[in-house]
């Protein structure tokens, strides 16, 4: 082997250590109960993520503030974080039933309250890997927080340099700025965050709202503020599990209640005894594509095809997307809101009620079996088994045992792309699960023949499921890729729901062994390209071609 080859396989062997590492780490800081990021029982995350260097973390390494890596947290974890000394890793246990208001980050579904002006309580009710994810992001945040400390101090200590002082001011006394006097600061911030006048101006209006347009500011001072806090006045903060979610976790508290009430609901409308198909989507393209024609007519006159789901996605058609809600909930679909604490929503579709007539479906699979449809909303990794193995268990009556007739599982879902781009399609034929021996090969119902044809770029081969799609860095998937692995991409579920698959039809028998899987995946980014990865935004519009295309497929098959 040549020497560049080997040392680019070392840096991989680096990065797979480096992972492993930060899971061991945080479980035990897990079983231990609490932990200090910044202090000793937290030096083995930094020195891990600074090792590991994920794409997303961008310049995590460097003395400049990474700033994509902290917008793409900041989405994620509730507003006012920063300010808070004390954070608090819970179960459900009752705060919605305070005066706490609920803080929902833009980008997670979680429920988060602030306590007081020093702690925040986030409820973890997905599993493990949401505790993962959340412990990776405060590490990064509270590394950052340092770099501004180290920048703004001065080295004769309790010192600071001016642009900071001019920060704490405006902070402090929620001062109105004029456009001259913002931009005197975000030069300031420039010079804080070792970072350019045009990056900082853009970031600053990407954080700013109509209630709060300082934000960043904000949001720099009290990092900094924490960070000084802690050297020079030893505040350290802390991260804290309660005693309820140790007890809690990995024992599908929420997962056997959440698929107890979509059992309820077929049974009490007479569905239970139907052939079913789960798919794993959104709360939205199947519904769209099952019920938006005949609930638009005009609409789907003018705009043909794709035309109208791109319509539908536009956030100005809501009056368009309540119209199809309506006609959904009149001709089959039944809405099953969480009350679990999972956060994925249900949709129980009777297709016994659809107007085949004027559709774009023709009865063939499915002629005079009257299927059913269960489509439930994305699961966060490890949650994808909890979830999926309760619901494929039998319900438990006072009578009797009710087994279910599942005859499919689809699963369709965002995933990091190794080759091509945003917006193109992946289709595995087997799972590779991160940092074990797991592997799960499977018979794809989908191929990437039946996705040609939609103007987007289709790949298969094996994809891999990685505990944490914040952890990734280059040279690690770019092993992956290279080798004879042949990896196509990387998502959180897919391990994880086949291994709920195999285990139900293969070893419990609680589901026929000949049921069928599909596996569909869009890219939401390229890891291994600069630019495109995950911090760089969002698909837009462009991830309606590759969402519908593949809606259509499985939709045809079990038709």
């Amino acid at each position: 082997m040549s020497k560049p080859n080997q040392k680019e396989r070392t840096r991989a062997q680096e990065s797979t250590n480096a992972i492993e590492k930060l899971y061991i780490s945080m479980r035990h800081l897990f079983s231990r109960g609490f932990y200090k990021p910044m202090g000793v029982s937290g030096e083995t995350l930094r020195k891990s993520l600074l090792q590991l260097r994920p794409e997303i973390y961008g310049s995590i390494a460097e003395d400049k503030t990474e700033l994509n890596g902290l917008i793409y947290i900041i989405e994620r974890l509730p507003e006012g974080i920063e300010e808070c000394q004390f954070i608090y890793l819970t179960a459900d246990e009752g705060f919605r039933n305070s005066k706490f208001k609920a803080i929902v980050p833009p980008k997670r579904r979680r429920n988060c309250y602030r306590i007081d002006k020093d702690q925040m309580n986030i409820e973890i009710t997905r599993g493990r890997s949401e505790i993962y994810d959340i412990l990776t992001h405060l590490t990064f945040l509270f590394i950052e927080s340092h770099k501004i400390k180290d920048r703004v101090t001065l080295k004769d200590g309790g010192k600071f340099i001016r642009e900071w002082t001019h920060l704490e001011d405006v902070v402090i006394n929620n001062k109105q700025l004029s456009e001259e006097e913002r931009d005197v600061m975000i030069v300031h911030l420039g010079n804080i965050l070792g970072r350019t006048y045009d990056e900082v101006y853009d970031v600053y209006n990407q954080f700013a709202s109509e209630e709060n347009p300082n934000r960043f500011l904000h949001l720099i001072y009290w990092l900094g503020k924490l960070a000084i806090n802690e050297t020079l006045y030893d505040e350290k903060r802390s991260v804290k599990f309660s005693s309820v979610l140790i007890e809690e976790i990995g024992h599908h508290f929420y997962g056997e209640i959440w698929a107890n009430d979509i059992k309820k609901v077929l049974l009490e409308n007479e569905l239970i005894h139907r052939p079913i198909h789960i798919i794993s989507a959104n709360m939205h393209s199947v519904m769209n594509t099952i019920y938006a024609q005949n609930a638009l007519p005009k609409e789907a006159k003018n705009k043909p095809g794709f035309e109208l789901y791109e319509l539908l996605s536009n956030s100005n058609s809501k009056p368009l997307q309540v119209a199809v809600k309506n006609y959904a909930s009149e001709n089959g679909l039944i809405y099953v809101k969480d009350r679990s604490g999972t956060n994925i929503n249900v949709q129980v579709i009777d297709t016994d009620k659809i107007d085949f007539n004027h559709s774009q479906f023709e009865k063939v699979n499915s002629e005079g079996q009257k299927p059913v449809i269960i489509v439930m909303d994305y699961a966060f990794g490890e949650q994808a088994f909890e979830t999926m193995d309760e619901l494929l268990k039998p319900y438990k009556t006072n009578s009797e045992d009710i087994y279910l007739n599942v005859e499919s599982v689809s699963i369709m879902g965002k995933a990091g792309i190794l080759e091509g781009g945003k917006g193109d399609i992946m289709i595995p034929s087997a799972h590779i699960f991160e940092g074990t021996a797991d592997n799960y090969p499977f018979e794809n119902e989908l191929s990437k023949e039946d996705l040609e044809g939609f103007g987007v770029r289709v790949f298969d081969g094996s994809m891999v499921t990685v505990l944490g799609t914040s952890l990734q860095n280059k040279d690690l998937l770019k092993f992956f890729h290279d080798s004879t692995w042949n990896v196509i991409g990387l998502e959180m579920e897919g391990a994880h729901y086949q291994k709920a698959i195999q285990s139900a039809s293969k070893i419990r028998g609680t589901v026929t062994k000949d049921i069928k899987v599909r596996y569909a995946y869009y890219a939401s980014d390229n890891p291994l390209e600069t630019g495109a990865t995950l911090a760089s935004g969002g698909l837009g519009m462009s991830g309606v071609t590759p969402t519908y295309a593949i809606t259509q497929k499985i939709l045809e098959q079990i038709f």
